[in-house]
């Protein structure tokens, strides 16, 4: 019954063209990490510049995120997102036909690529406006698996590095990413329910309330979890294990495909258990996952066992986040998604940039992993302190008819 009432609920045209839109995107933003070990080669990279190549994208997105979450709001998703992918078409031009044979220059790539993560904060309010509440878990989810694009970049990338060179492969990314803009730009469209744009002073006046603070400190853990490891298991199954960069991909994109498709099934249970009580126990099951993976397990097959699990947790989480964005911040969620979905790509960006510097300070990445668990377990600790007072207030019955 929820299942066919909730296809006929909203726009399912715009909720696809949402999930196109932002499975390329997020191919192409986390694409320097599965060439991270060709790039390396070529160049020579240290440790802690393999760390900072891959975590600078994912900075870049982080801080875009704001950007975009203001003109979402003041030109409509749907404007906003055709401005951020044709800057993103321009930059991977530029490193197909450029020159890229510094550090430096990969860095600035990898700001351009920013952009590409900034697409979370178009595509997750041109799908929620078409929602009710009941159904925000659910369509945030499915929006929100285009995580899964970063699984394409892990799969492809590495091989078509070998056969083409890795330059041509940012030429090649240029293919699937013009088909995704024609389709949003011909099935997507704007809710009409959109709330009036705000002045830039209005968007500061969010961060005087707390809750805000919580959502940004809670997604920085679950899709820094996982935007952060999606960057840099290709460099860890490499230098840890001495598997090919090929068989890296292929490691690495097991783990993202189980935390990008299981992000709707996180939506889906939030809607109905609550996103309170679903990301308390994905918190317990992440930080129990990445405390394993620390020890360095001995094979490369138990190690993906073990990262492939964390992700999972991680990837339910995410869903269960953005399960309670909405009903807090429903005349917000322009700007929220922005403000919490940047702070998911700094915590990305500490995973990956923490893991290559615990490798060159400490011939390991135990630290980098341990630290992060840590934070797990700090935001669990968080949501318990907070959980009385949601669901008393704005979780209450008599405001929402989303379970919280």
């Amino acid at each position: 019954m929820q299942k066919t009432s909730f296809w006929k609920a909203g726009h399912t045209p715009t909720l696809l063209a949402s999930f196109f839109y932002f499975d390329l995107s997020f191919m192409v933003w986390v694409i320097l990490g599965p060439l991270a070990v060709q790039i390396s080669t070529d160049i020579g990279l240290t440790p802690a510049q393999k760390g900072l190549m891959v975590a600078t994208p994912l900075l870049a997105g982080a801080l875009l995120r704001i950007v975009m979450g203001v003109l979402v709001d003041h030109l409509k998703p749907k404007k906003a997102g055709l401005i951020g992918q044709l800057v993103v078409i321009a930059g991977l031009t530029w490193a197909w036909l450029g020159q890229l044979a510094s550090y430096q220059s990969l860095l600035f790539l990898g700001v351009l690529l920013g952009v590409a993560g900034a697409a979370f904060a178009v595509a997750l309010p041109l799908a929620s406006r078409w929602y009710p509440p009941e159904h925000q878990g659910t369509a945030l989810g499915i929006a929100g698996a285009g995580n899964s694009g970063t699984a394409f970049a892990a799969l492809f990338a590495p091989a078509l590095a070998i056969a083409f060179g890795w330059q041509n492969v940012f030429g090649l990314c240029l293919i699937p990413l013009g088909i995704a803009l024609l389709v949003y730009m011909v099935f997507a469209k704007d809710a009409p329910s959109a709330p009036p744009p705000k002045s830039l002073v209005e968007y500061l006046h969010v961060l005087r309330d707390k809750d805000a603070w919580w959502f940004m400190f809670f997604y920085s853990v679950t899709f820094g979890g996982f935007s952060g490891l999606a960057s840099s298991l290709t460099i860890y199954f490499n230098s840890q294990y001495g598997l090919s960069p090929v068989t890296a991909g292929y490691f690495t994109a097991a783990c993202v495909f189980a935390g990008s498709l299981v992000r709707p099934l996180g939506g889906r249970i939030a809607d109905r258990i609550g996103g309170i009580k679903t990301l308390s126990v994905m918190y317990v099951l992440a930080a129990t996952f990445l405390f394993i993976a620390s020890f360095g397990l001995q094979s490369a097959t138990a190690a993906v066992i073990v990262f492939v699990l964390a992700m999972l947790a991680l990837g339910t989480g995410n869903g269960a986040v953005f399960q309670l964005v909405p009903q807090r911040f429903r005349k917000e969620i322009g700007v929220m998604t922005g403000l919490v979905g940047m702070a998911g790509g700094i915590g990305g960006f500490y995973l990956a940039s923490s893991l290559g510097y615990s490798k060159q300070l400490t011939g390991n990445y135990q630290l980098g992993l341990v630290l992060f668990a840590s934070l797990a377990v700090a935001a669990l600790l968080g949501l318990s302190v907070v959980k009385g007072r949601w669901r008393t207030t704005w979780g209450s019955a008599a405001m929402t008819s989303a379970k919280i």
